[in-house]
């Protein structure tokens, strides 16, 4: 699942308006649970006015409140949400501002938990350049001390189907090419 718009503004609205685990609300908005634990706190975030998800048409009262219920329950975004970001992922889509800045971060993780891969391979599969990677192996990207590794997959950048056979081509190439 791909986070919401305003992850950080849906977490406050979360936290100020429902009895919802910090667990519950960091799944759904793709943040750390301590992260949910400071907004609640009033550490961080105290500027950012919440946005109901109610409201954008991410969850239903109802979702809400089943999860309310069942604290191991896992928020699930409404059918139309699910179902656009299931076209999005099948199609090349535009990317939303929050994916295309995580782009980096998706490549970092892709270097250090599949080196196998080629560079051709990681283009197709995130949707980047060869100087790109080049600069994130080499460590000479602009934003490199503020990287850290993201699937791409939860990013919503390809599906695990994908990413599987990329490895296992690669795999598979570089056994022919042992032998």
């Amino acid at each position: 699942m791909t986070a919401p718009l305003m992850p950080r503004a849906t977490a406050v609205w979360l936290v100020e308006n429902t009895t919802l685990t910090f667990r519950q609300i960091a799944d759904f908005c793709e943040l750390h649970e301590l992260e949910i634990q400071a907004i609640a706190d009033g550490d961080v975030s105290g500027n950012i006015m919440g946005i109901s998800p109610i409201d954008n048409g991410q969850l239903t009262l109802d979702e809400i409140k089943r999860c309310e219920a069942d604290g191991k329950a896992r928020l699930e975004a409404c059918y139309i949400e699910r179902n656009v970001k299931l076209k999005n992922a099948k199609a090349k889509k535009i990317l939303s501002p929050t994916q295309r800045g995580d782009k980096p971060n998706a490549i970092l993780w892709v270097v250090k938990n599949c080196p196998e891969l080629k560079d051709a391979q990681i283009c197709k599969l995130i949707g980047t350049t060869k100087p790109t990677i080049e600069a994130i192996r080499n460590g000479t990207h602009r934003d490199m001390s503020n990287l850290r590794p993201k699937n791409p997959v939860t990013i919503g950048l390809c599906s695990e189907k994908d990413l599987e056979d990329a490895v296992a081509i690669a795999k598979a190439k570089a056994a022919k090419e042992k032998k």
